[in-house]
């Protein structure tokens, strides 16, 4: 049940933020913090200072690099430390600067009075030790900061840029459900649009008294109990199209038998390729209701399916020698769905034209681009 989901997912972030704001998960949260870049930023830091104060400094350069190796490993404990207090009275980025402006003196005075044995006499009554401490806290507390905003800037860059692609993701997923919910909007259109124009046929014969109108009545409902469950796929196959376009133009030629013919032209190469649900048994329906049943003469129905080229596009064809195009009819609704469902499995690109045919007939085209990988 969706509530019950809902509570199981409430009470496991919960426990999530349980454990999150416990002595642990803090503690969790900062040792994996701790980077193998961000030490070696600290170091390289450390190495930069040292070389940099050294010509000035009575100290050799290994016990130069040690303070300031010190003082930077301080500096980046107390910023990863600062960023893992989830209860900090105020904003994260700004405990983090304070922690620095702090850690720098702190630790220099820490590593002096490591030197002098905790003699604040001799650290603060030797002015060269006093030099000595300014510099380097000074450049500690400068370099640390300018390393602390850049940090932060390149990780409220790195959330924008998450942020971004997880509302791309967020946003192809909702388009594709929308699609998927037009798609079947169309579908629940075309059943009944399909199925009440196959009953009128029949009824017309049942109204006439034709002898025939038992044998076709069973006919389909052979041919129902095969179609309906296909209306209900998300993508049948080309061949199963294939199979429901032959019941049907079976079913109508027991109908008109001496004004129906037809032939079915398809690739058994393509029999595997997915369609929208009813491509091709629209365009068929539309050649017996609008070309060859108001004909006196009747006609011939010819189906095809071919690719072009190497792999290239998909064609599909449906062609009547029926009456014609009727300019004065308005578009019917079975092509306007047809368009549709085109649209949204297949996007922009896939298209269904009419073209006239001399002296008389419909010639109805559809072209499905190759499927990108």
């Amino acid at each position: 049940m969706p509530w019950q989901v809902g509570v199981i997912v409430r009470a496991m972030d919960s426990r999530t933020q349980a454990a999150d704001s416990s002595p642990y998960g803090f503690w969790r949260r900062f040792f994996s913090a701790l980077t193998g870049q961000s030490v070696g930023w600290a170091i390289g830091l450390a190495m930069t200072v040292a070389l940099m104060i050294w010509p000035v400094f009575v100290p050799p350069l290994p016990v130069l690099f040690g303070r300031t190796l010190f003082i930077a490993i301080v500096l980046l404990l107390a910023f990863t430390a600062a960023g893992q207090w989830r209860r900090a009275p105020l904003p994260r980025w700004v405990m983090q600067l304070i922690a620095v402006t702090l850690a720098a003196p702190l630790a220099t005075l820490a590593v002096y009075l490591l030197s002098t044995g905790g003699d604040w006499w001799a650290l603060f009554g030797n002015e060269a030790r006093v030099t000595g401490f300014v510099m380097i806290g000074g450049a500690a507390l400068v370099l640390g900061l300018v390393l602390a905003l850049g940090a932060l800037y390149r990780e409220r860059d790195a959330q924008a840029n998450a942020q971004a692609l997880q509302f791309a993701l967020e946003r192809e997923t909702l388009e594709r459900q929308a699609a998927d919910a037009q798609l079947k909007v169309l579908q629940s259109q075309v059943e009944p649009h399909f199925l009440f124009n196959t009953l009128a046929n029949v009824q017309a014969l049942v109204e006439s008294g034709s002898p025939r109108a038992a044998p076709v009545l069973g006919s389909l409902i052979a041919y129902l109990r095969a179609a309906v469950p296909q209306l209900h796929q998300g993508a049948p196959t080309l061949g199963q199209e294939e199979a429901l376009v032959r019941s049907y133009l079976e079913l109508m030629q027991m109908r008109m038998p001496d004004r129906l013919s037809f032939a079915l032209d398809i690739d058994p190469a393509l029999r595997d390729t997915r369609l929208p649900p009813m491509t091709l048994l629209t365009l068929v329906e539309n050649a017996v209701r609008h070309g060859i049943d108001p004909s006196e003469a009747g006609g011939r129905i010819e189906v095809g399916a071919r690719r072009n080229g190497d792999g290239g596009a998909l064609m599909l064809w449906v062609q009547d020698s029926g009456c014609g195009i009727d300019e004065s009819r308005p578009p019917g609704t079975g092509l306007a769905n047809l368009r549709e469902r085109l649209l949204a499995t297949h996007g922009p690109d896939a298209s269904l034209a009419l073209h006239g045919i001399n002296p008389h007939g419909v010639r109805a085209e559809i072209r499905i681009p190759q499927a990108r990988t």
